[in-house]
């Protein structure tokens, strides 16, 4: 029986979708289902969070070749003894030297930035993913909130539509001379109050579904999927997730990756690095010309690197616990979604289930048991304000199901191929 009043709801909700829309941008007959996938899709075109992730994702890639290059020769040009007196007044005596001086660097520092611009692109690449995931599930809230503002919509109209025939019967009634004229009166503050409640369910959806045509940067062309929103999973046991291999161990990991590579760049600092010049002289006096051939190497005093080095280990030690941290806060969090999945689930199909059928049956038989003089007014009206909150509770369950169906799956969105981006 429930289910057969489930399905008579969607299909009557279907239906007055289209009066609920706005008149500047009403849902065609003809358009397909506007589903959360396609909300997805336009949102990730369009949407500044990606535009942001890709540029993180073309700088990575830029540090990466900035890190492969080798030192910049240097080219140096003196001259020497002029513009003195006596003998070396003017330029007779100029000795004009050109050097070219190539850096060497040792101890594999080249190679250990180039480990460090790798970590970053490989945190680059998760950070574009996570991206791309809290932007699903900010779509896919934004979704729900808009669908269970149409499902109130219907709800509404269905209160709406039942306080206008009470109002009738009890005027009936009053008419007759079978009721009291108060309960004419009490009857028509309760339409009076459905109309109200139906006008602002109405203009509430109407921001729902701007807000979400706003995040998805163009208009909603149909309407929202509310079969999909009243579908109801989570049957039979919740199995444990593990939380390996989802984004935010994976950032974790990269970070620690790059704290690792961090040390070692630091280490290969500590190598000094020679330079190696050669170069030719002209001795103006004598016109003759000599080489000129030179090294340089830093002599660390001062600065040894030790204190980079610790640092580094620093970051490190720092990094490694953070992802430990990571561990348990991602295990905490879905073991909360999944309870909090589940406990909705079965909210829902309780109240959309026996408790809307018993509710709808008890409210029907008020109905018509006040009719018949059966039932006094305050009856019928208890059992109408039962199905009320009954039908509310079955929209906000339906909502807090799929908000916490959203919310587990973006815990557990896994970490891309690296280099797969």
């Amino acid at each position: 029986m429930h289910r057969v009043i489930a399905a008579l709801m969607a299909v009557t909700c279907c239906a007055s979708i289209a009066q609920a829309q706005t008149a500047t941008s009403p849902p065609s007959a003809n358009q397909p289902i506007f589903s959360l996938d396609r909300a997805r899709t336009i949102a990730g075109g369009t949407s500044p969070t990606i535009e942001s992730a890709a540029a993180g994702l073309r700088s990575a890639a830029a540090g990466r070749t900035i890190a492969g290059l080798r030192p910049n020769p240097q080219v140096q040009v003196q001259t020497e003894n002029i513009a003195g007196s006596g003998l070396y007044r003017g330029t007779r005596s100029a000795e004009t030297t050109a050097i070219l001086a190539l850096p060497i660097e040792l101890g594999g520092k080249r190679s250990a930035r180039i480990a460090v611009a790798d970590s970053r692109t490989a945190r680059a690449q998760i950070d574009a993913a996570t991206a791309l995931a809290d932007l699903n599930l900010r779509i896919s809230q934004a979704y729900i909130v808009a669908a269970a503002a149409e499902r109130r919509v219907d709800v509404a109209r269905q209160q709406a539509g039942i306080a206008g025939n009470a109002f009738k019967a009890a005027r009936t009634r009053v008419t007759a001379g079978a009721g009291a004229p108060i309960d004419q009166q009490r009857a028509d503050v309760l339409r009076v109050n459905a109309d109200v409640g139906l006008e602002r369910a109405v203009r509430e959806a109407e921001v729902a579904r701007g807000n979400l045509a706003r995040l998805i940067g163009q208009p909603i062309d149909g309407a929202l999927d509310l079969a999909w929103f009243d579908r109801v999973g989570g049957y039979g046991p919740t199995l444990p997730l593990d939380p390996s291999g989802t984004l935010a161990l994976a950032a974790a990991q990269a970070d620690l990756n790059t704290a690792k590579a961090q040390v070692r760049l630091a280490r290969s600092q500590r190598i000094p690095d020679i330079t190696i010049s050669a170069g030719a002289r002209r001795l103006s006096q004598t016109n003759d010309t000599a080489a000129v051939i030179g090294i340089a190497i830093p002599f660390p005093l001062f600065n040894n690197g030790a204190a980079a080095v610790s640092q580094a280990q620093a970051e490190q030690a720092r990094a490694d616990a953070n992802r430990r941290l990571a561990v348990i806060d991602a295990e905490q969090a879905i073991a909360s979604a999944q309870a909090e999945l589940a406990n909705a689930a079965a909210t829902a199909r309780a109240a959309g289930g026996p408790g809307l059928a018993a509710a709808s049956e008890a409210a029907r038989i008020a109905r018509v048991g006040y009719a018949q003089g059966k039932f006094s007014q305050l009856d019928l009206l208890q059992a109408e304000q039962t199905l009320a909150e009954t039908r509310a509770a079955f929209t906000d369950a339906l909502a807090a199901y799929h908000d916490a169906e959203a919310r587990l799956e973006r815990l557990t969105a896994p970490a891309p191929e690296l280099g797969s981006l």
